[in-house]
């Protein structure tokens, strides 16, 4: 993620939560969305609701409920199974998707991690700067983006448009090597594209797109050597 990218991001999340009415308070969301500046953010299971987001505070979107946008700039994201969302983006904290949660854009941190459960389906990218991108089972229909952070796409997750680890920039120059597992049953569609040394394990049940920047080591069993 440029550094464009993440100060745009950061101007979103703060424009969007201008005009909120409890900006210290844990909010629960309606039917028109929810926003705190200093709490959580609750959508609770079922509940059709506009945006929401915070800016210091967790955002939890219970089981089946539908939602816009989610956004965050320090705390948690966490969808539960069955929601479906138009987007996720966040700044500090991890990004979990339950089982057969739907977001039909994107899903972006810039530090933490992203783990989407059996049967989550992300229609655009996936990418984050920092932090384990884990994938069971899961579907992505945008690529998988990272400067910094492993990748595990395990089960029979689907990836369409490929893998991409970037160089770095202004975040981190001087990072350990990523290390990339694609596991039995996984299929990553499109390229596989490394601009730095990365750690790249691929199972010989595995499916995938050309490889530049790295030479797979391919592995028999359930998991890659230690």
């Amino acid at each position: 993620m440029k550094r464009a990218e993440v100060f745009g991001l950061l101007l979103a999340l703060a424009a969007g939560l201008a005009g909120c009415d409890n900006p210290n308070a844990d909010v629960t969301a309606g039917r028109e969305g929810g926003n705190a500046v200093n709490g959580s953010v609750n959508v609770p299971a079922g509940q059709h609701s506009g945006a929401v987001g915070t800016v210091n505070g967790a955002v939890h979107v219970g089981e089946n409920a539908q939602v816009g946008a989610v956004s965050d700039v320090n705390g948690p994201i966490e969808l539960g199974a069955h929601v479906s969302a138009a987007s996720v983006s966040l700044v500090n904290g991890p990004v979990s998707l339950g089982e057969a949660a739907h977001v039909s854009g994107g899903v972006e941190t810039v530090n933490g991690e992203i783990r989407l459960a059996s049967g989550a389906e992300v229609g655009g990218s996936v990418k984050n700067v920092n932090g384990h991108i884990v994938l069971n089972a899961a579907h992505v229909g945008g690529g998988l983006r990272t400067v910094g952070g492993d990748i595990d796409v395990l089960g029979s997750s689907r990836v369409e448009g490929g893998i991409v680890v970037e160089k770095g920039g202004w975040f981190n120059t001087d990072l350990k090597k990523p290390r990339i597992v694609i596991g039995p049953g996984a299929t990553v569609q499109g390229a596989l594209h490394f601009e730095r040394p990365v750690q790249l394990y691929v199972s010989d049940k595995a499916t995938i797109g050309a490889v530049s920047g790295a030479t797979p080591v391919v592995f028999s069993g359930e998991q890659p050597p230690a």
